[in-house]
């Protein structure tokens, strides 16, 4: 009703919405004609709202005491029929048609807290923006800044486990205990990368940056027909620890995975870094 409009952006605040706009063609952008089709009384309110992206409550104002002060209050039914009507294999068990809380269990439905035993780290990963996949070391110019991932924890954990920045370290969990990738055709390589302990990730967690540690994607020497195409070093620095996930412990031979969806689930798993 008119009653809560957004106050108007001053001229300093629309010389700013017009210059940081200055470059887009008038196919995106035209300030002219956005203001004659909103009128001049809104033009100011509509610069105010997109400069901040939209417009937004105070939150405080959010909340009344402890609860929401804008409830949906109406019912909500999550039920699939399709999927309830499905039978784990694994179980024998009916998948739940509603949203619900399922714990980690293998692929028969039993718990995986033994896999934990002894493994104090939770391993997950994270991405870098001068590495991405696998692809991007194929790219010399990325390499430069930064030429190796590392395995990072809490300095807590650090200390908790003698363990120092720059220590080279291997990871090892229940499903590989050897710490190792097993290439095939008798080819294995450790997952031993550097440690870094850092603030950035919490106690109780251990990471590393994806795109790093190949054995591949030329970062080997390859023969074909006699002749040896030689490897680069570089493509190899770092560590990949996807190994240390764990498998399926009733499967044997496949990881962990979501039994509705059938997506790889690397969640949960447990590891131990050892001094390598």
């Amino acid at each position: 009703d008119g009653s809560q409009q957004v106050p108007d952006a001053d001229q300093r605040e629309t010389e700013l919405f017009l210059q940081a706009r200055r470059h887009l063609p008038a196919t995106v952008f035209d300030a002219g004609r956005w203001q004659a089709i909103v009128g001049p009384a809104m033009w100011p309110k509509v610069v105010y709202v997109l400069n901040r992206g939209g417009r937004f409550e105070n939150h405080a104002e959010g909340y009344v005491g402890d609860r929401a002060a804008h409830p949906y209050a109406k019912l909500l039914n999550l039920y699939q029929e399709k999927t309830a009507g499905t039978i784990h294999a694994g179980t024998g068990e009916h998948y739940p048609g509603y949203a619900r809380d399922v714990p980690i269990r293998d692929f028969t439905g039993r718990s995986t807290d033994a896999l934990r035993q002894g493994h104090d780290l939770l391993l997950i990963t994270h991405r870098t923006i001068s590495q991405c996949k696998s692809r991007t070391i194929t790219n010399p110019w990325l390499s430069p800044l930064m030429p190796e991932n590392a395995i990072l924890i809490n300095p807590r954990d650090a200390a908790s486990l003698g363990l120092r920045s720059g220590q080279r370290v291997k990871v090892t969990s229940a499903t590989n205990p050897q710490g190792r990738w097993d290439l095939g055709a008798g080819a294995q390589t450790p997952m031993v990368g550097k440690l870094v302990a850092t603030e950035t990730v919490r106690p109780g967690v251990a990471s590393f940056a994806l795109g790093f540690g190949h054995w591949a994607t030329g970062a080997g020497d390859v023969t074909i027909d006699g002749h040896v195409i030689r490897g680069e070093p570089r493509r190899a620095a770092g560590v990949h620890a996807n190994a240390a996930m764990w498998t399926d412990p009733a499967v044997k031979n496949t990881c962990m995975f979501d039994p509705i969806g059938g997506s790889v689930s690397f969640y949960d798993t447990y590891v131990r870094l050892e001094p390598a």
